[in-house]
């Protein structure tokens, strides 16, 4: 009986213990948890911090989003899919009706991503008259240096896109943009897909503006009417880009939808043509995109004549339209450019050949020391000369005339005897800035677009995969 009680004594005791153990685990679970909900309660609050601070918009934005026309022919939604970011509209659809003409140009990139390859490829291929068109874009994923997963990827997603619509998979467009270098988690976009579909509206231009944003601070676009021989012709646009901007094609994503009458050879022609004074005079950061896509359709729903002579008035009056929604959203991106609180012109006349205009613009706005220059509003001219001199373009010292706006600061191999150091640092606190070079060797001219460069492109960039 004594073992017995002596055992029961054990159990009594070893109880009591486990149940103090349970008392104490309990406590320190309740620490912990408190403990990770403190941390989780910081670690938001750093996280909306960054995004606050991310997201201020640009100074140079417009005062609002244009309103934009609806393009007959043409529907849009957007949605979550949560590509990257829960929480964040980064899905866009177009569909377009059957019919219409398609035309492209896409970044030269040796490094292109599979979708740009995939619409290069699909731009080639003979259509029927009748067959439709689609256009998926998303962000928060470039789907760019992915392998054969990127292609996988591409193919998964248009197919999904035709099976919905009732597009032949040949004429459905995929772009990419986002981090480079990361499988693009594809099922969350077919997953959403139908419910694109669902909700596609001939409205949804602006949504579609947003859903394509990834640095962006603003929605960017543009449009305009004019009267062709019979009837209105509509043009209206959607563009995205902020970094990574120094086109070499066209540039960035953009989408240009129009309601005229005209061949996929003669709209292929005008975009192609316009592409060089508009997208390619843009630079942010001389760095050129992988996923670079600018997509133009026409559905031919206008009651206007079909624009058959590229000669004719109607064509010129188009084509000068379609240019200058081309030039707005091209001067948009640079105006959103990554930190970015100054707009300049860089123009260059008196080139001895337009390829040494171009060399030597390119090199001024290209420059870090011109761009943080500007930044800084010192007008610090000798930047300038430092620039074109480095450009690799033909250039005399004693020839070369420097301009801040309408002053002239350098000219014959040295400022001008009355250069006012003042003056041209108060024109410098302007938002809006035209740097001059005239080389004095010939008659080739050249003029392109950049912003300044701030310390908030260096936090933007620095963290952008986290």
């Amino acid at each position: 009986m004594a073992k017995k009680s002596e055992l029961k004594a054990k159990i009594d005791k070893l109880k009591a213990k486990v149940k103090d153990l349970r008392v104490k685990l309990e406590g320190t679970a309740g620490e912990v948890v408190a403990e990770v909900g403190k941390e989780l309660a910081e670690a938001k609050a750093v996280v909306e911090a960054k995004v606050k601070k991310a997201s201020p918009v640009s100074p140079l934005a417009p005062a609002a989003f244009p309103a934009l026309p609806v393009i007959d022919g043409v529907e849009f939604a957007a949605i979550g899919a949560g590509v990257r970011y829960a929480g964040r509209t980064d899905v866009m659809l177009a569909r377009v009706a059957p019919g219409a003409a398609i035309a492209g140009v896409f970044t030269t990139s040796s490094t292109r991503a599979a979708c740009v390859l995939d619409c290069q490829e699909k731009l080639k291929l003979k259509v029927a008259a009748d067959a439709g068109a689609a256009i998926i874009v998303n962000s928060g994923n470039a789907n760019a240096f992915t392998g054969a997963l990127g292609q996988e990827a591409v193919d998964a997603v248009t197919a999904a896109v035709a099976q919905a619509t009732g597009v032949p998979a040949s004429r459905v467009f995929s772009s990419s943009t986002g981090v480079i270098g990361e499988p693009l988690p594809y099922d969350r976009i077919t997953a959403k897909v139908g419910d694109l579909v669902a909700t596609l509206d001939p409205k949804g231009m602006e949504a579609a503006a947003r859903a394509i944003m990834t640095t962006d601070t603003f929605p960017k676009g543009s449009a305009a009417e004019i009267e062709g021989e019979g009837g209105t012709i509509k043009i209206a646009g959607i563009a995205k880009g902020s970094g990574m901007i120094a086109p070499n094609m066209a540039t960035m994503l953009v989408y240009i939808f129009t309601d005229a009458k005209i061949s996929t050879k003669n709209l292929q022609k005008m975009l192609s043509r316009n592409t060089d004074d508009t997208f390619n005079a843009i630079t942010v950061d001389s760095d050129t995109s992988t996923s670079d896509a600018l997509i133009l359709a026409a559905t031919g729903r206008s009651t206007a004549a079909e624009i058959t002579d590229l000669r004719s008035k109607a064509a010129r009056d188009f084509e000068a339209a379609l240019r200058g929604v081309m030039m707005d959203l091209a001067h948009q991106v640079v105006k959103d450019g990554e930190g970015a609180t100054k707009f300049v012109e860089v123009r260059v006349s008196g080139a001895e050949t337009a390829e040494d205009a171009h060399k030597v613009a390119m090199a001024v706005a290209n420059s870090p020391l011109v761009k943080t220059a500007i930044a800084g509003q010192d007008a610090n001219w000798g930047r300038v000369v430092a620039a074109v001199g480095k450009s690799g373009a033909k250039a005399d010292r004693d020839k070369l005339r420097i301009s801040f706006g309408d002053m002239v600061l350098a000219e014959n191999g040295w400022r001008v005897p009355d250069y006012s150091e003042e003056a041209a640092s108060a024109y410098m606190k302007g938002q809006e800035l035209v740097i001059g070079v005239d080389l004095g060797l010939g008659k080739a001219k050249k003029s392109v677009w950049t912003c300044d460069l701030t310390h908030r492109y260096i936090d933007i960039n620095a963290d952008y995969r986290s």
